[in-house]
């Protein structure tokens, strides 16, 4: 072969190459960062902001990495170490999820592994799940959060819908929630949001938990907890947790993706933990013998550094019990915004019904915007928000929230 005809080979490789379409909620943030109006709002992010809008370093955060500053990196960074600190995570982050009192965590029932992340829990789960069930599929709520079906399709394995939202009533469409458990086949994967349902803010109430527990006994349905925001729906971890206890206390297998990117404000340390309820302590071996063999496929060893603050938080007692309180405050903060931001639409005489921003819980708002209303409130007032109109109520604050109910009022008072 020629030198001309290797090089032209070379340059055709990507030629059927085109730009995937952007992930909708990281286009939002783009779009934000490139305005340069002064009064410009991002209601997208998905992470939590104080009060004037900025990124929060927690105290217990800080507290942890000045236990860990003198650590000897070199030495615990070495597999044994590594390995004993990973397993430590997994043991305190079952903990939150399941009830420190649980008996799976005694029995050693669970099968763990430290994460990148959730986004990274629900991927190992979802490779897990194609190797072991390949023809079942996962049911989503519609709507869930974007990169969920991004995440199990690229697992290739099938992926369904159940109802879950009412346009209407803004809330739980819960009759029409049940048929399609009911309807789905037996022995069908579904993923729930236990608490602070993203992108809705609409979660079920524990006598709904109970009813849609019982219901899953009867089809033979493995449920599967995306935990992203405990503590960020009612401020309480334990109370965010219900709906897996729940699950437990009625007997099911689980599996449960957990997230500190939010509620610890560690997004870019990417640490999470996969867990999976076994029938027994020997299958729990077998299952987690799997899943760090798929780990090791995919990225080997997550980094240390993450790892050594949620564990060291969670492992400290007084670094715990801090953190609790910090969690309590966010939370505390995210609902007043809901209740300012209510009532100012309410003063502005605004046609609409506004009750469900203080009904639903957690970070996120489902405001029941049109997407053309939301591209009125990008062009003519810059507050940028998704077109199925989640807002973020962490960028909400004391010193924007007037400016957001009158631009809010302005594109919807003639509907």
């Amino acid at each position: 072969m020629s030198t001309s005809t290797k090089a032209l080979n070379r340059l055709g490789w990507w030629d059927r190459v085109s730009p995937a379409s952007k992930d909708p909620i990281t286009g939002v943030t783009e779009a934000f960062l490139a305005d340069t109006n002064p009064h410009k709002i991002n209601l997208g992010v998905g992470a939590y902001r104080d009060d004037e809008g900025k990124p929060v370093v927690l105290q217990c955060v800080r507290n942890a990495e000045a236990k860990i500053a003198g650590c000897d990196f070199i030495n615990v960074g070495r597999e044994s170490n590594a390995t004993a600190v990973g397993s430590k995570l997994v043991e305190e982050s079952v903990k939150l999820a399941y009830g420190k009192d649980a008996n799976v965590v005694k029995e050693g029932t669970l099968a763990g592994l430290q994460a990148l992340s959730g986004t990274g829990a629900c991927r190992l789960f979802a490779e897990f799940q194609r190797r072991f069930h390949p023809e079942s599929p996962i049911y989503f709520p519609d709507p869930t959060w974007p990169n969920h079906p991004n995440i199990w399709r690229d697992a290739q394995v099938p992926v369904r819908t159940f109802q879950y939202y009412h346009p209407v009533s803004k809330g739980l469409n819960f009759a029409a929630l049940m048929d399609d458990i009911k309807n789905a086949p037996d022995a069908s994967f579904f993923l729930l949001h236990p608490c602070a349902h993203n992108p809705t803010g609409v979660d079920p109430t524990a006598e709904q938990w109970r009813e849609i527990s019982y219901q899953f006994k009867v089809k033979s349905h493995f449920p599967f907890f995306d935990v992203a925001y405990q503590g960020f729906a009612s401020g309480d971890l334990d109370m965010d947790a219900q709906a897996i206890r729940i699950f437990l206390e009625d007997g099911h297998l689980i599996g449960c993706a957990q997230s500190f990117a939010k509620n610890m404000g560690l997004y870019g340390h990417r640490v999470g933990c996969l867990s999976v309820l076994c029938a027994d302590a020997k299958q729990a071996v077998a299952v987690k013998s799997q899943l760090q063999q798929i780990a090791r496929a995919m990225y080997s060893n997550p980094p240390i550094h993450g790892l050594l603050l949620v564990s060291t938080i969670l492992s400290d007692p007084e670094t715990k019990a801090l953190w609790v309180k910090e969690v309590k405050v966010m939370a505390n903060r995210i609902q007043q915004m809901r209740s300012t931001l209510r009532e100012s639409l309410e003063k502005l005489a605004s046609p609409l019904n506004w009750e469900h921003i203080t009904k639903q819980v957690g970070m996120f708002c489902f405001s029941g915007l049109t997407a053309d209303q939301v591209d009125r409130l990008v062009r003519e007032f810059h507050i940028y928000l998704t077109r199925d109109g989640r807002m973020s109520m962490a960028g909400v604050t004391t010193s924007n929230v007037s400016y957001l109910a009158n631009a809010i009022h302005e594109v919807t008072r003639y509907n």
